[in-house]
């Protein structure tokens, strides 16, 4: 069995002291995706939300600054752990990140191993608290626990287990395009004969259900002659 190895997100304009923090992160076994702006760690947070463990995000940023990231973040997954990270050492900064629910606040220059004991206590947290069931985007949510979902207009719904299941397969690779013979693969029997018109009616369903414009969807996307994709 491979060890489960954290992803975390760092948001860090300085490149020389980014690539420091990514290569002692990764040999504390702790993976990185690098943005070195706001906007790049929106994206990467949209992108990449369901597989990462927490964010460290520094305050002074082009485009976005620490806290825009923070809010943007705290819109979707309002328990999602976040690290701030700053060259100024101002008390109302500090008292801001923590009154705002930040997991903890370094200021640079910071030693490198305090960095990394900080970052490995909220990690342990966050492995030992219960794993949350609900994956959120846009105005959605999903709980993967009760079967029930919340669809764009805000109504609360069950649905049926396979059509979870499904859910749970495209939303936990978000961009990655998924082919029909894995779907049915994955959450068919041999013997029930699903098809490709099979998949294509629930990714119809989930259309009218989570998009704004069914026919237009952002969301749930197809790839021609191949499969679908969830889009964040």
């Amino acid at each position: 069995m491979n060890q489960y190895r954290h992803k975390i997100l760092l948001a860090e304009d300085e490149e020389s002291i980014a690539k420091t923090l990514i290569l002692n992160l990764n040999l504390a076994g702790i993976d990185v995706e690098y943005a070195m702006n706001g906007e790049q760690a929106i994206e990467s947070y949209k992108k990449l939300a369901p597989s990462l463990s927490m964010a460290i995000l520094d305050i002074m940023m082009p485009f976005k600054d620490g806290f825009q990231v923070y809010h943007d973040i705290k819109k979707t997954n309002p328990d999602f752990p976040v690290i701030f990270l700053t060259a100024r050492n101002q008390v109302n900064d500090k008292i801001k990140g923590l009154k705002l629910g930040a997991e903890d606040y370094i200021t640079k220059p910071f030693d490198l191993e305090e960095f990394l004991l900080r970052v490995q206590n909220v990690l342990k947290r966050v492995n030992t608290s219960p794993i949350s069931s609900i994956f959120s985007f846009g105005e959605c949510n999903i709980n993967f626990d009760t079967y029930e979902i919340t669809d764009i207009a805000g109504h609360r719904m069950p649905l049926s287990k396979r059509e979870i299941g499904f859910l749970k397969l495209l939303t936990s690779q978000p961009n990655v395009v998924i082919s029909r013979d894995k779907i049915i693969e994955e959450l068919w029997e041999d013997d029930e004969n699903a098809s490709s018109r099979t998949i294509d009616n629930y990714i119809l369903g989930f259309r009218k259900i989570f998009e704004v414009d069914p026919k237009s969807p952002i969301h749930f996307i197809s790839i021609r002659g191949v499969g679908y994709k969830f889009v964040m």
